[in-house]
């Protein structure tokens, strides 16, 4: 496994990062595993190198959480052995101020996921998207002061608009407070809207690059068939997606196909390696719930495209509206 810095920030991270959002409680999604059924995964990918790790309070109700904390204290020998990700933004709970990114929720939240987690500190805090509610300035404030408590060494932001997190940025830098250190954005073959603003800005700032849904919610592994149905548990049970991506997207679906097919490789391999070598990314987040899924991921980080397969699956991409900012 590489570990590569994240940005220009110092923190090293796995050149893969683990989603704990496929763990956690079935009662939120079919497909989600229990801590049983992930324990094996995330065992194997440790054993792999994987040294990163992503979730949030708000998946599976705060049950990813618990489960993140409880299998990677039980597997890993020291706290400073892996890189801790959770996130803040979305509903907590019924209460007007048990969401968004106001200073009473962004100080309730930290509390709550290091609860949940059985930690001290988190090691990246990000928030999940961008609140048109709260002022960007007692946000920022908010988090800051969250670093100076010790409660998360680095901060990151989630899918929103360049313009947004420039601002963000800026507002941080003005007042002395600390600044986002990385991006996870929705990235991925069938969606490259993000390389018109974001990823320029990203690299223009030294951000590290952490995609979601870097195969397209298993469109780019296989599981949807054009105009046919799906093939897996989640993907018949992925609303998200359906709303996400259309028909035309197949025809890069196909494109990863022929490539694949070339090289007899699966196609997530292919579609993953793509990814990583993109400028800027660092580590995409990963979701496994079949131990193939882990293996294709790391099998990916050791193929190398050649230009003309790059521009074989790159060729048929079409425009999309923005997707993923909330």
């Amino acid at each position: 496994m590489e570990y590569l810095r994240l940005g220009t920030s110092g923190l090293a991270v796995s050149r893969l990062c683990l989603g704990m959002m496929s763990y956690g409680t079935p009662v939120a999604r079919d497909w989600i595993l229990d801590e049983d059924a992930a324990e094996p995964i995330v065992r194997q990918a440790i054993e792999s190198g994987v040294t990163f790790f992503d979730t949030a309070d708000m998946y599976s109700g705060g049950v990813s959480e618990l489960v993140t904390g409880r299998l990677l204290a039980k597997l890993f020998p020291r706290r400073d052995d892996y890189v801790l990700t959770t996130k803040v933004y979305y509903p907590m709970g019924a209460g007007p101020n048990d969401k968004g990114l106001s200073r009473k929720h962004i100080m309730a939240a930290i509390d709550a996921s290091l609860d949940r987690l059985g930690v001290d500190h988190v090691d990246l805090y990000q928030i999940h998207r961008w609140d048109n509610e709260t002022p960007i300035e007692e946000t920022m404030c908010a988090l800051n002061d969250v670093v100076a408590a010790g409660k998360a060494r680095y901060l990151g932001a989630s899918s929103m608009f360049a313009w947004q997190f420039a601002k963000a940025q800026q507002v941080a830098e003005a007042h002395g407070w600390t600044k986002f250190v990385s991006m996870q954005n929705h990235y991925n073959l069938v969606y490259r809207e993000e390389e018109r603003e974001m990823i320029p800005l990203c690299l223009d700032q030294g951000v590290g690059i952490i995609p979601w849904s870097p195969l397209a919610r298993g469109l780019l592994a296989g599981t949807r068939e054009r105009g046919g149905g799906p093939t897996t548990a989640r993907s018949g049970a992925d609303p998200i997606a359906d709303a996400m991506y259309v028909d035309e997207d197949f025809d890069v679906v196909d494109a990863v196909r022929t490539v694949a097919a070339a090289r007899a490789l699966p196609p997530a391999q292919i579609a993953l390696a793509w990814l990583l070598g993109r400028p800027g990314v660092t580590a995409p987040i990963i979701g496994a719930t079949k131990m193939k899924h882990l293996e294709d991921a790391v099998a990916a980080t050791r193929i190398r495209l050649s230009e003309d397969e790059v521009a074989t699956l790159q060729a048929p991409y079409r425009p999309h509206a923005v997707l993923g900012h909330h």
